[in-house]
């Protein structure tokens, strides 16, 4: 939901909102810094609940991530000190994160930090995963290799360019 957006929200609240808004949007995402927890589509929403506290909803990449407590601190320590009042952050598992949220600046930050961001549908991934290379972050060339599914993190793959050689990261549709 977009801060601004919030229906039938008070004048005040709506400001706490686009506050809280703003302070999330600076939270980098612990793993790779390059993104915030926006750009990741983390935050499922922000609202003003009817006590007048904020109810703020972040859903983790996937249920276990060891990240997952960092980011919910950094939240907490962002929100904290945007003046935004009273706050409660929950979790939501469902329905669980997906790529697909990661925003179309988020994306182009991963390819500039050297992470391939996920090309594919996630409900597309299973048939278009094999059929199409990973391109290289550095010299784009698809002439790449996977060398092991799981990279600095379970979401991301290692690859390999076998034009320039270098390993790459690519963040894997889920």
């Amino acid at each position: 939901m977009n801060a601004l957006a919030a229906q039938g929200e008070a004048p005040e609240a709506k400001r706490r909102i686009a506050r809280a808004w703003a302070a999330l949007a600076l939270v980098e995402d612990p793993e790779i810094p390059a993104v915030s927890i926006i750009d990741l589509g983390l935050i499922r929403s922000v609202s003003s609940r009817p006590d007048g506290a904020l109810e703020v909803r972040l859903s983790p990449t996937y249920v276990g991530c060891p990240a997952t407590e960092v980011i919910r601190h950094s939240v907490t320590t962002a929100l904290s000190s945007a003046d935004v009042g009273r706050f409660a952050v929950s979790s939501v598992l469902s329905p669980a994160w997906s790529s697909d949220w990661i925003t179309t600046e988020g994306r182009r930050k991963l390819l500039m930090y050297g992470i391939v961001p996920p090309e594919n549908s996630s409900s597309m991934r299973g048939m278009l995963r094999g059929a199409r290379p990973v391109g290289c972050p550095r010299c784009h060339s698809t002439d790449t290799e996977c060398v092991s599914e799981f990279g600095s993190t379970p979401c991301k793959a290692l690859h390999r360019c076998r034009a320039c050689l270098e390993p790459f990261e690519y963040f894997k549709c889920i």
